[in-house]
């Protein structure tokens, strides 16, 4: 049971969790239809629900399941326990981020807006999403919404984020999870 799918925005629905005002969301691509602007991935994993979230909220082992080789490292001792917490991230190129967690529900959710140090979130969002089926399976959605972007400089890249991409993270999540199960 897999699934990828891209849902329509709602503009401005990260304005009060990213810190950031949205302007109209474009709607420049050539067929004249509305930009997707929030990508998402679902698929369940053979661990259980516990298991699969906190590999997801202890950010020291983000790196390890990162599908796309962007996260580097990041310091143990920051697993997240709720909203407004921040916990920062070191990217392959070097640079940090500070992630404002802005969801968060033990076990259930959690979701985050990357900024770079002492700078407000540009407006996009990370997000987890754990539903247990049973003690052993877990369906996990992994979703990115850039609906609230505001960085004109980042816009290129968001676009580039697939559900494919997003999915080589889950893969390796559940790698990692089911390793660790046994």
């Amino acid at each position: 049971m897999t699934g990828v799918r891209a849902t329509r925005p709602v503009v401005g629905t990260l304005v009060a969790v990213c810190g950031t005002r949205a302007e109209a969301t474009p709607t420049c691509l050539d067929s004249g239809m509305e930009e997707e602007r929030i990508v998402s991935a679902t698929r369940v994993i053979s661990a259980s629900a516990a298991r699969i979230f906190e590999l997801i909220a202890d950010p020291a082992s983000q790196p390890s399941w990162d599908g796309n080789n962007n996260l580097a490292s990041s310091a143990p001792g920051q697993r997240v326990h709720q909203v407004g917490e921040v916990f920062k991230t070191t990217l392959t190129n070097g640079a940090v981020r500070e992630n404002h967690v802005v969801e968060f529900v033990e076990c259930s959710k959690i979701a985050w807006c990357p900024a770079e140090p002492k700078k407000q979130p540009p407006g996009h969002l990370w997000r987890w999403e754990v539903s247990q089926i049973n003690p052993t399976l877990t369906t996990v959605t992994h979703t990115y919404d850039w609906t609230a972007l505001n960085d004109p400089t980042r816009i290129e890249k968001a676009r580039s984020t697939t559900p494919e991409m997003l999915r080589e993270s889950m893969d390796k999540l559940a790698m990692l999870a089911q390793d660790l199960e046994k």
